[in-house]
């Protein structure tokens, strides 16, 4: 029995082994929860064009919109475990399990980390006609209006919404969510004064902010945005400590062989280092990264803890 054990496991080294050294011998595909033209889809875009000439196969952009995220999800955790179907997800690898109600998979789990690509910071941007320059304003002006100041987000559970949510916890706000279906609609409704603000994602919001149909009020990183030099962060405006960026990472189906793994990983920080891509990334208003698939992981788990502390905090439940 031990013999027979013993050869089955190395029969399935060995075939992981050659698996891994034809690895890719076809189109790669890569798939977006989101539609095509938002911020993950111009991200992905700008990163598969070279890391398909480093892999020397295609990559084959699929979106999958829909459920934040849940429904790309959901069809990737399904896929065979072969290095030919990755995803490049975000936020909701860490929030998942929070805010959707019987999630039939989990993200960390059923999931495997390849790399964090890059990361973002969001901006608080007002109407114009909104009487607050500045965070300790914008705080003042919502604890005196008789109504709740009304914020827009591109979805129930987005880097937005958790954005809005600290810093309510933060500065003793009571913003009201006004979710949408993407963040175009939201930055519409802003725009003509339906909704007085939203925590968007820059490379979003920063046209609108450069013509002037909104104002910035600050970035939630931890340091200012290189677009907006004059824009402070949340942080050095008043609350001391907050933080959260938007982040974005490729994974694949868990129990994808690990050389393939290594060797996307590979791939992906050589593509992250090209001149062209970081230009790309960096007027999408994007921090290119490219740590280990294990950095990766230990990021996720550290955002869920964060993250799911807002989550309880602000009393949101799963949908």
């Amino acid at each position: 029995m031990i013999r027979i054990l013993l050869a089955s496991a190395l029969s399935l080294c060995c075939l992981s082994g050659a698996l891994a050294q034809g690895y890719p011998s076809r189109p790669v595909r890569i798939v977006v929860p989101a539609s095509a033209g938002g911020t993950v889809d111009l991200l992905t875009r700008a990163v598969a064009i070279r890391l398909a000439d480093h892999l020397g196969q295609p990559t084959v952009i699929e979106n999958r919109a829909g459920a934040t995220t849940s429904i790309a999800e959901e069809y990737v955790v399904r896929q065979p475990a072969d290095g030919y179907t990755l995803m490049m997800s975000g936020i909701t690898l860490a929030t998942q399990p929070f805010m959707r109600a019987n999630l039939p998979y989990d993200p960390q789990r059923d999931l495997a980390m390849i790399s964090l690509v890059a990361v973002s910071g969001n901006v608080i941007v007002v109407n114009p006609n909104l009487p607050a320059q500045t965070v300790p304003e914008l705080i003042a002006l919502a604890k005196a209006s008789p109504r709740p100041l009304l914020y827009g987000t591109a979805a129930f559970g987005a880097t937005g919404h958790l954005a809005a949510e600290m810093f309510n916890q933060m500065a003793g706000t009571k913003f009201s969510q006004v979710p949408y279906k993407g963040a175009a609609p939201a930055l519409n409704d802003l725009i003509a004064g339906q909704i007085d603000m939203t925590f968007d994602n820059i490379p979003a919001a920063i046209n609108h902010i450069r013509s002037g149909r909104i104002r910035a009020i600050a970035v939630t990183s931890p340091r200012r945005d290189r677009q907006l030099p004059d824009v402070p962060t949340i942080s050095e405006a008043g609350l001391a400590g907050y933080e959260l960026v938007a982040w974005f990472g490729l994974v694949a189906p868990a129990g994808t062989p690990s050389d393939i793994i290594k060797r996307l990983h590979a791939e992906t920080v050589k593509t992250l280092r090209d001149p062209t891509v970081l230009e790309r990334l960096e007027k999408l208003g994007f921090e290119a990264v490219g740590n280990s698939p294990a950095e990766f992981a230990a990021y996720v788990r550290a955002q869920a803890d964060t993250l799911g502390k807002v989550i309880r905090s602000a009393g949101i439940k799963p949908q």
